[in-house]
């Protein structure tokens, strides 16, 4: 493994930490200037350009009254030059004070891009292979 593709990992590493800590200064520093998002399969929302601001206030708010935990794993990582992409499997848990859950499995690919202070994630696609528990403990999720 190279750096290039040590430090990828670490980033999706502190991405995925940052919700589960509800370390959202962290999650931001994760993210360029602006990134796009298609969470289509999970919130049935289309896909979008945001500000980083703007990602990570919707995530606060969808994601703070819950517990959560993500895992992530099988790294398929090309770097070219400047820009990168990441494929990674993931885990997610979520519970709710009342002990519901919602779980998924999923696909994650990242593009990334180079900075002055590393690198960082332009780009979030989210593929659901399953779920199981309750749709309705996650605000952000607009089906059922």
């Amino acid at each position: 493994m190279n750096d290039d593709e040590a430090e990828i990992r670490r980033l999706i590493g502190r991405f995925a930490n940052a919700f589960d800590l509800k370390a959202w200064d962290a999650l931001e520093a994760c993210l360029t200037e602006s990134l796009a998002t298609d969470y289509s399969d999970l919130r049935g929302t289309p896909p979008e350009v945001m500000a980083r601001r703007c990602f990570v206030e919707m995530r606060r708010a969808a994601l703070e009254r819950l517990q959560t935990h993500h895992l992530s794993g099988n790294y398929e990582i090309t770097v070219d030059g400047g820009r990168g992409r990441c494929r990674t499997s993931m885990m997610i848990w979520r519970r709710d004070s009342e002990g519901r859950v919602l779980d998924t499995h999923c696909l994650y690919d990242f593009d990334v891009a180079r900075s002055a202070v590393g690198w960082r994630i332009a780009s979030i696609t989210q593929r659901v292979l399953w779920s199981d528990g309750d749709w309705a403990i996650h605000s952000g999720i607009q089906k059922a």
